[in-house]
């Protein structure tokens, strides 16, 4: 077990519940309804991921690099893809003038999703 995955998947788990419950009731009479649904899927794709890495925290050992990878990318992903997500859907409120060139940080973030995914693949088809 990873101390250090376990940690951060705890993390990013209490904070999809905040947000969660943060857009339910406190953004639901601020944003549109686009911007609702923007934001949930930034809470959704960070549950899913926060999954991984406690699913990740079992199965890595202190030494396996391609988990160490794995790890470090479900955690850029969760960060650039749920992030931008978040800074998109209240950039109208926010009134923050580089939120108009954020949108492309979302594709990184789902790129790191995929490689996370594919590498976890990898480990987990070298071992015996």
């Amino acid at each position: 077990m990873s101390r250090r995955i376990i940690l951060t998947a705890s993390l990013f788990g209490a904070i999809a519940v905040m947000f969660g419950a943060f857009g339910a009731h406190s953004l639901k009479n601020v944003l549109s309804v686009g911007a609702l649904e923007i934001w949930a899927k930034g809470v959704e794709y960070q549950f899913y991921h926060t999954f991984a890495l406690l699913f990740l925290s079992l199965f890595a050992v202190d030494h396996d690099k391609l988990a160490k990878w794995s790890y470090i990318f479900f955690t850029l992903g969760i960060v650039f893809f749920s992030g931008s997500l978040y800074l998109l859907a209240t950039r109208e409120i926010l009134n923050i003038g580089f939120l108009n060139f954020i949108g492309p940080i979302t594709p990184i973030g789902g790129l790191c999703f995929i490689l996370g995914w594919a590498l976890l693949f990898v480990a987990a088809s070298k071992r015996k």
